[in-house]
C-alpha cells in the first residue's frame, strides 16, 4: 500500500514522529514523507493513504508549516471525496482548551472538503511523560488495518 506521511510542525516534533512512523511502516508499505507546506490538495490522490501529523502552536493555531496548506484548502475548496486519511495530533494538556487544536482544525478542514477519516484522531499529550512514538506507532498501524479491512 502507498502511504504518505504529511506533517505540520513548528519545533520539529511532528517531523521526528513522522520519521519514526516511516521507519516502522516502510518494510511493509511504499511510504513517503513530506512537509505539509510543500503539498497541494491537487496532489492528494485516491491510491494513497494519508497520515497527517500536526502539532499545535501558539493559542491553538496550526503550525506555520500547515497554514499554507490550510489556506489553499479554504481558498480552492477542492473535492477531496477520493482521499482517505487519519490524523495524529501533538499537544500538551497544560495549555487547557487549546490542547491539540491544531490537529482538530486540520481534521475539520479535510472533512469539510469530503475527505474520509479512518478511525479516531490520535492525540498525544506532552505532559504525559511518554514518548509520542509509543502511542503513535500502534495507533497508525491500527488505522492502516481499519483502512485495509474497509477496502476489502
Amino acid at each position: 500500500m502507498k502511504i504518505a506521511l504529511l506533517y505540520g510542525t513548528e519545533s520539529g516534533n511532528a517531523e521526528v514522529l513522522c520519521e519514526d512512523m516511516l521507519a516502522a511502516l516502510q518494510a511493509e508499505h511504499d511510504c513517503e514523507m513530506h512537509e505539509l507546506h510543500n503539498v497541494s490538495s491537487s496532489e492528494l490522490v485516491a491510491d494513497t493513504f494519508y497520515v497527517f501529523v500536526c502539532s499545535t502552536f501558539g493559542c491553538g493555531d496550526l503550525p506555520t508549516m500547515a497554514e499554507m496548506f490550510a489556506s489553499k484548502l479554504e481558498a480552492d475548496s477542492p473535492d477531496l471525496s477520493h482521499v482517505n486519511f487519519c490524523i495524529f495530533g501533538l499537544g500538551d494538556t497544560m495549555f487547557g482548551d487549546t490542547f491539540n487544536q491544531g490537529s482538530e482544525t486540520l481534521m475539520n478542514l479535510l472533512l469539510n472538503h469530503g475527505a474520509k477519516q479512518i478511525g479516531e484522531r490520535g492525540l498525544y499529550d506532552a505532559s504525559s511523560g511518554d514518548m509520542p512514538e509509543e502511542s503513535a506507532i500502534p495507533w497508525v498501524k491500527a488505522r492502516l488495518s481499519e483502512f485495509l479491512d474497509s477496502a476489502a
